[in-house]
């Protein structure tokens, strides 16, 4: 091997000392940084090392603020790069290096340059030339007739040979943003002759599409999901944020992200009118049919993807289970008359747009699965509504003219059940209580039991006593108030991991960016990969714990199954409220 050469004029005993005589000692939370960062950089593999740093960067970045604490102090971008700069080590060169390539920051690129000039850690190839990876000409873009979201596939090559490809998920029933990203240590061509021969569906495709429209596209979405709060979280996002945003950078400008359009009411009503003069609707051509429907064209245009002609079992789940219970006050007889209303218009809608039969049926089994539970809700909760449409304008009125600190307090309420719990919570600790069978019924208690079992083990091995508690309460709640779900066919393992990944997001434990705990290594321990939420959601809506679609935050809405610890962050957050209102 070649011995290096030093710079003129310079000897290898005259060179500036790499520690420097006045460092103090790294404090806990910059010993475990540093460790993280030797793990991932004696693995050898880029992206290990460029998934940790994507990871500081995105736990430094405001725009995770929560705006309902804008005075919580909270480190940013430069006190990361200062703890860095402060602690010359190897592992802290490679960090600062990275970081000088992902961020966007100029100013703090030139404070960094000038840190490294005065090392002289040796670093892997591929990082010090991190500036030169070279892109990959293809985008691929995969999608589905029914349109609830694309797949964008890109990849660049290190100068070393190594590849890294992402895969970028754009919901649009969620308004056109990203829901969920990763990336992955093969080369960009592998990746999609690998997803295109596991499409089966010949309504899916993937093809290639143009690099600079993506980039537009990604952006975009980026941009609109961070306006969410909570904010959506997967195992892998936002925290690879900052590494696909500096991919795509290396993809070219000057691209343009289709506007959603803005549908006028001489087009909605043109829309109706094609409706109840087709074979579809002609049936239902009456005064309150029309009134549904407006507003299911409502929901359409201003909600969902943005397309009155687009249909699928998500946005028949986002109508039914959400959004037309929430928003439209009317008499539960009305409200009644909408699924049959929706079916036929489905109908039309999948007939206009040739869609195959065998999705319109899924589809329409859809409203057989959420009729119920719609049924249920404008004949239950929309009553105590039903006061009267003029209280519930009055209500809104309300809600204009709340100030910021009343919106905080209307948004910590929803955690603990209402605005009294919130006034009364105390951070007291959960007791360790036994499991109450009471009311549970005997043909569903193998099953439970299975589960609880997982449940305790799980708390024994990575939680605590309180956590034990609250998911013994969930879990008897769902088992009592609905024991349908246990009497189905199902896995107990995955029964336990989504009481555990319930508990742990409704506690901010595990699964949000600002736990120790992923929700990758929550499953772990139950031997599972992949996500929960759909059982999850089962479960919730058999507990009665409220469901939401806009994010993928839990809110447990009660205090008895809220530990210590968080019911304390929410009493900071009440009295910081209180003190400012």
């Amino acid at each position: 091997m070649p011995k290096k050469k030093h710079g003129r004029g310079h000897q290898p005993q005259r060179r500036r000392p790499i520690a420097r005589p006045t460092q103090a000692a790294a404090g806990p939370e910059e010993q475990q940084l540093i460790q993280a960062l030797r793990s991932a950089l004696r693995t050898g593999e880029p992206l290990e090392f460029l998934a940790v740093v994507s990871g500081f960067l995105e736990v430094t970045d405001p725009r995770n603020r929560d705006p309902f604490a804008q005075d919580e102090r909270r480190p940013g971008l430069a006190d990361l790069v200062e703890s860095f700069i402060g602690t010359p080590y190897a592992e802290t060169t490679a960090a600062l290096t990275a970081i000088r390539a992902l961020a966007t920051d100029e100013l703090m690129a030139v404070r960094i340059g000038r840190e490294l000039e005065a090392r002289r850690h040796p670093l892997p190839a591929w990082l010090t030339a991190l500036d030169q990876a070279r892109l990959d000409p293809d985008v691929w873009f995969m999608t589905h007739v029914l349109g609830d979201g694309d797949d964008y596939l890109f990849g660049v090559t290190l100068p070393t040979g190594e590849a890294l490809s992402a895969l970028v998920y754009v919901d649009h029933n969620l308004g056109t943003v990203v829901k969920d990203a990763f990336v992955v240590p093969e080369p960009l061509e592998d990746l999609a002759i690998k997803l295109g021969t596991l499409i089966d569906d010949p309504d899916q495709s993937l093809t290639r599409t143009d690099p600079a429209t993506a980039r537009a596209v990604i952006e975009a979405a980026i941009g609109s999901g961070a306006t969410l709060y909570p904010p959506l979280a997967s195992d892998s996002w936002p925290m690879c944020r900052p590494l696909v945003e500096w991919m795509l950078r290396r993809l070219p400008a000057g691209g343009v992200a289709p506007e959603r359009r803005d549908w006028s009411e001489e087009e909605s009503a043109a829309i109706a009118d094609a409706f109840f003069t087709s074979s579809y609707g002609s049936a239902l051509d009456r005064v309150d049919e029309r009134d549904l429907l407006e507003s299911v064209l409502w929901f359409c245009t201003g909600y969902a993807t943005g397309d009155p002609w687009r249909w699928s079992p998500v946005t028949v789940e986002m109508l039914l289970a959400d959004w037309f219970p929430r928003k439209v006050i009317a008499e539960p007889t009305y409200l009644a008359k909408l699924p049959r209303l929706l079916r036929a218009y489905i109908r039309y809608c999948h007939d206009r747009s040739a869609i195959r039969a065998d999705l319109t049926e899924e589809t329409l089994a859809a409203v057989d699965r959420y009729e119920p539970e719609y049924l249920n809700l404008v004949h239950s909760n929309r009553q105590k509504a039903m006061a009267g449409l003029a209280e519930a304008l009055l209500e809104s009125e309300r809600l204009q003219g709340l100030s910021d600190s009343e919106w905080t307090l209307e948004h910590l309420a929803r955690d603990v059940g209402g605005l009294d719990a919130l006034m009364s919570l105390d951070d007291s600790a959960l007791p360790d209580e036994e499991f109450d069978w009471s009311g549970i019924p005997a043909d569903i208690r193998p099953t439970v039991e299975a589960i609880l079992e997982q449940c305790d083990g799980c708390a024994v091995a990575l939680l605590d006593v309180e956590h034990r508690t609250a998911m013994r309460r969930f879990l008897a709640r769902a088992a009592r108030t609905d024991p349908r779900v246990f009497a189905r066919k199902g896995s107990s393992t995955r029964g336990a991991a989504a009481v555990a990944w319930v508990i742990t997001t409704g506690n901010r434990t595990a699964g949000v960016w600002s736990a120790e705990m992923t929700a990758k290594d929550l499953l772990a321990h139950f031997g599972l990969s992949g996500s929960v939420s759909d059982r999850a959601g089962t479960l919730m809506r058999a507990a009665a714990v409220p469901t939401g679609h806009a994010t993928s935050l839990v809110e447990l809405g009660d205090p008895g199954l809220l530990v210590s610890a968080r019911r304390r962050r929410l009493m900071q957050s009440r009295d910081k409220a209180l003190a400012e209102g």
